[in-house]
């Protein structure tokens, strides 16, 4: 009766001890779990591109369990914690191996701690060598693993565990010592990460390679001891060299990463659609294109998809912490003078209104706009030319008589279509915003040559996703008639005869350096110049920034993707062969007229929608016979006779319709046809 008295108070006990362990675990108060991570930035396939260190300095990157190679988590299990899936938080079985060694020497000797205790340990920095510490972790240990599951204990580790220095974390680590992401690893590799939050000063492999090695190789040999890695795997891992630099941080795209810091400072991970691998090669290309130009030379490159707006890379500088070079600036948004990079909209909208013609001939001679008299670049007159020699040569007699047809607040017009702001000094533009006389950045000349790149319509360049659709700039004839002019002038000495549509230009006193550049499915821009705004003599779109743009292309892809024409669009092969009000060019004459006689479009009028099964019958009022008709810059009827005119094929969608009369004037009117 007495043992089963004795037995039942012993139950009793054990059953009160139990229950005030439970209640002792319960009311524990986790500290905070959660830890200050640092800001990433990635590419479109995942890849880090840059990263910042977290609010309290240490570099501690967000990393998921599922994303670190399962070698380095079995390694790390297998040598910190063998039963770390069964325990409950403490491992009785080490517990007491550790606290008999510590009887027997006075002191801790080995660790008891399984990876939750060094996890409670981490989160509260509380002391390893000291029974109140210990008996702190335990019961923490306890409470974690009431409340969270395993992987999140693991998790919590991986981000945790300190690896020398201001380093946090198995990815923070594996970027430092290996300069990689820890998807994969050597087993050399996946040993010194284990070893090193033992002793994370001690061992730093930067400062004591030595400590490293040994801590790396206690663990391998405790491996082959457990069966888990053979001797000749463990032999070929400690053969590996021990790191002995701390790598930098990945710091790629850095002007757009701190913009878009800047922009949304609390957001952890910005997303965005820049190619890592691209963006490394044109990193590498800016730096080299001025390597021998001068200390202070600097340029900027953007690269889009104009089919989605999607930008894939952007360089703000040729070296970002060269402070001769002013580095730090983002040369992508600062305001500059564009040069003769506006020319080819002034042509688009030309063609578009169907004031000229790429065979259109035009004079290039001495001419006065008011009290204007512009000069070529290169002080020469060619006299009689075409539209499309004038525009390849870069003329700006011809272009600045075209904007002044078309009134120069056309350009500026345009560029807000598209989403871009053209900074015209006083703000009234006149005849020389045509050859630079505006600011405007390099991503917005890029979204601009993006809008003429696909037919005509604007898209809304982006670093997140898919750019937005805009407006309508000119009619796809139009835009391709000029990009047909750009892709057949000659690529600088040395590069592919691929067609690729081009523009150049150079801004007042040599300052900028720019090439703009497109395919069918691509656009780049180039600016090169100083930061400063300081003039580089002898610095020319054509012979500095050109050769960069082709060597863009080049690393971007290995062939060019073609520029189709419209349906309906056809290239003419003399100018004979135009209307005879489209074979040379009359200036005003030739523009929108409101002569009391001049051409009016009586039907369709402007901004009709029709539904048509057939033809268009389209009327004319006033102007003098014969009439010559044309849809998107496109001649659809030639020397009609008679007011009415039967287009048999006037295309779909948006389309513009231009009369012009025998005197030259012109009506037009903008009408969707469906």
């Amino acid at each position: 009766m007495r043992r089963i008295a004795a037995l039942a108070l012993l139950l009793w006990l054990a059953a009160g001890a139990r229950d005030a362990l439970d209640a002792w675990v319960d009311a524990t108060v986790l500290p905070p779990l959660g830890a200050g991570l640092s800001v990433e930035v990635r590419g479109r396939d995942g890849d880090l591109l840059r990263a910042f260190t977290a609010p309290d300095g240490r570099w501690r990157l967000a990393v998921d369990p599922t994303a670190v190679d399962p070698a380095y988590l079995d390694l790390l299990i297998a040598y910190e914690d063998r039963r770390f899936y069964s325990h409950s938080g403490v491992d009785p079985l080490a517990l007491i191996r550790a606290t008999g060694q510590a009887v027997m020497q006075g002191r801790v000797v080995s660790g008891g701690s399984t990876l939750t205790m060094q996890v409670a340990r981490l989160l509260e920095a509380s002391g390893t060598g000291r029974w109140a510490g210990k008996l702190r972790q335990i019961r923490l240990a306890l409470a974690l693993e009431r409340r969270l599951s395993k992987s999140e204990i693991l998790a919590l580790y991986l981000h945790r565990a300190p690896f020398g220095g201001n380093l946090e974390g198995v990815r923070a680590a594996s970027f430092a010592w290996f300069g990689k992401e820890p998807r994969r690893l050597t087993e050399a590799e996946a040993a010194l990460l284990v070893a090193l939050p033992q002793a994370p000063e001690l061992r730093r492999p930067d400062r004591n390679p030595a400590a490293a090695r040994a801590g790396r190789d206690r663990v391998l040999a405790r491996m082959v001891a457990q069966g888990r890695l053979s001797e000749d795997q463990a032999t070929a891992a400690r053969s590996e060299r021990i790191p002995d630099v701390r790598r930098p941080f990945p710091a790629h795209a850095p002007h757009l990463a701190e913009r878009l810091v800047r922009a949304a400072p609390l957001r952890p991970l910005h997303q965005t659609t820049l190619d890592p691998g691209l963006q490394r090669q044109l990193e590498a290309l800016a730096r080299d294109a001025v390597g021998q130009r001068g200390a202070r030379l600097s340029l900027a490159l953007v690269v889009a998809d104009h089919g989605t707006g999607e930008v894939l890379a952007s360089v703000g500088a040729a070296e970002y912490g060269d402070e001769a070079r002013q580095g730090f600036v983002d040369m992508t948004r600062a305001l500059r003078s564009p040069g003769s990079t506006l020319k080819p909209f002034v042509y688009a909208l030309a063609f578009d209104d169907g004031l000229a013609h790429p065979e259109t001939l035009i004079e290039d001679r001495p001419t006065r706009f008011g009290d204007y008299a512009p000069q070529n670049f290169d002080r020469l007159f060619r006299g009689t030319i075409r539209l499309r020699d004038a525009l390849q040569l870069s003329l700006n007699i011809p272009v600045v008589a075209l904007a002044e047809a078309l009134g120069p607040a056309r350009i500026p017009a345009l560029a807000r279509r598209a989403g871009v702001d053209l900074v015209v000094p006083g703000g009234q533009p006149g005849l020389a915003v045509v050859l630079g006389g505006a600011g405007v950045h390099l991503e917005g000349m890029v979204q601009l040559y993006a809008g003429l790149a696909r037919g005509g319509r604007a898209i809304t360049l982006s670093h997140a996703g898919p750019g937005a659709e805009g407006a309508r700039l000119m009619g796809p004839v139009a835009a391709w008639q000029v990009a047909d002019i750009l892709a057949s002038a000659p690529p600088p000495p040395g590069a592919p005869r691929n067609r690729l549509a081009y523009k150049t230009g150079t801004s007042y006193g040599h300052r900028d350096a720019w090439a703009l550049g497109f395919d069918g499915r691509h656009v780049v821009g180039v600016w090169m110049g100083r930061a400063d705004g300081t003039p580089v003599p002898g610095a020319f779109g054509a012979d500095s920034a050109l050769p960069v743009l082709f060597q863009a292309f080049a690393r971007l892809k290995p062939a060019l993707d073609p520029l189709p024409p419209p349906p309906g669009a056809t290239l003419v092969a003399t100018t004979a062969q135009l209307p005879a009000p489209l074979q040379r060019f009359r200036g005003r004459e030739g523009a929108l007229s409101a002569d009391a006689d001049a051409p009016a479009i009586a039907f369709p009028p402007d901004g009709a929608v029709m539904e048509l099964d057939g033809p268009l019958v389209a009327r004319v009022a006033g102007g003098e016979m014969p009439y010559s008709w044309l849809a998107d810059g496109r001649p659809v009827a030639l020397r009609a006779a008679g007011r009415d005119v039967v287009i048999e094929d006037p295309g779909s969608g948006f389309v513009t319709l231009t009369v012009i009369d025998a005197r030259g004037r012109a009506a037009r009117a903008q009408v969707s046809l469906r």
